[in-house]
């Protein structure tokens, strides 16, 4: 029997209107949707495509925020060991993921270990959240020359990240938003960075300048910083 095909399906960042074409027909092939089991990630992302997975078999995959490195691998060998069992049974399966697959997606651990157990996968890229972000805010990320670096700003190389020339975006603000906000005042930066926090969904906030935040965001919060005033 021939093998099925992993999908890791970028399903945008919220807003349903901004998942792709590619995207609606990869779901509307395959045999089996899997979606993230934990976090609000599942719930975002399956809203996002429900319309198009009506009566579709969905597989929950466990996908835990963890720092433990041990157990967070356990979980991804796990995880794809349950979809390779499919793929071994000839089905087509659509693993749903927030934004695009490339960009800090839980998904690439499952599509590295699939990938390494000799199975085919592909990625379908998605609209990064960030992308979403600067169009709401009405700006651009970079022009000309400007150099433009993607943050992971829970990470503890956000202070690295800041000290760097150009434009920012900080990813998964969250509970660190507001150490971030005062790095910012520190370096008078604050009405050079504005935000978005659930961009395109219907809890979505914008910031156009971070004084106006006082309290720890949403996980689902992206920060544009411009190295100067336009």
């Amino acid at each position: 029997m021939k093998k099925g095909v992993l999908f890791g399906v970028g399903v945008g960042p919220g807003d349903p209107e901004l998942i792709t074409l590619k995207a609606v027909r990869i779901l509307h092939e395959a045999d089996v949707v899997a979606i993230p089991a934990s976090g609000d990630g599942r719930k975002t992302a399956l809203a996002i495509v429900e319309s198009h997975v009506k009566d579709k078999p969905l597989l929950a995959c466990a996908t835990p925020m963890l720092r433990n490195k041990r157990k967070l691998a356990e979980n991804y060998d796990m995880v794809a060991e349950t979809l390779t069992r499919l793929l071994d049974e000839g089905k087509t399966v659509a693993f749903i993921t927030l934004g695009d697959p490339s960009i800090y997606s839980t998904y690439m651990y499952i599509h590295h270990r699939v990938v390494a157990r000799g199975y085919e996968a592909q990625l379908i890229p998605g609209v990064p959240s960030f992308c979403a972000v600067a169009a709401r805010l009405n700006t651009s990320l970079c022009e000309g020359s400007e150099l433009l670096h993607i943050i992971p700003s829970s990470h503890e190389s956000t202070e690295a990240g800041l000290n760097l020339p150009g434009n920012k975006v900080l990813m998964k603000a969250g509970k660190s938003i507001c150490a971030v906000r005062d790095r910012l005042a520190e370096d008078g930066k604050l009405d050079d960075a504005a935000m978005v926090e659930c961009c395109g969904m219907e809890n979505e906030k914008v910031y156009y300048t971070l004084r106006d935040l006082n309290d720890a965001s949403s996980y689902f919060s992206v920060i544009v910083v411009k190295e100067g005033k336009e």
